[in-house]
């Protein structure tokens, strides 16, 4: 295979590769909510996967099924791809003292 030809294959391997990625991606917005000094944060990792999972109900906030929860030491980093609902949660944390970074 001369370099002329493998350039042109690498090419064409990069286009086929962008067009499956473009097809399976989406939007992706996130938020960080910030535990408060009188908690531990076990209580709303649990509260928002039974909200997720439609267990629980969050005033003014739809259910979001692709609603991602990731726990550390000082807060939860959520994420979805509807940006609309996150943002009513991270409203509804803010409205009862929590302090979040925003969607994004």
């Amino acid at each position: 295979m001369s370099k002329e030809e493998h350039q042109r294959r690498v090419v064409m391997e990069r286009r086929v590769a962008k067009r499956w990625i473009m097809r399976l991606a989406q939007e992706q917005h996130s938020v960080t909510v910030l535990y408060q000094a009188k908690e531990s944060g076990q209580r709303t990792a649990n509260f928002i996967r039974a909200f997720r999972d439609g267990k629980a109900a969050v005033k003014g906030v739809p259910t979001i099924p692709d609603l991602g929860i990731d726990e550390s030491f000082d807060g939860l980093h959520l994420w979805s791809s509807d940006r609309e609902a996150l943002a009513r949660l991270a409203t509804w944390f803010e409205k009862r003292g929590y302090e979040t970074t925003g969607v994004w």
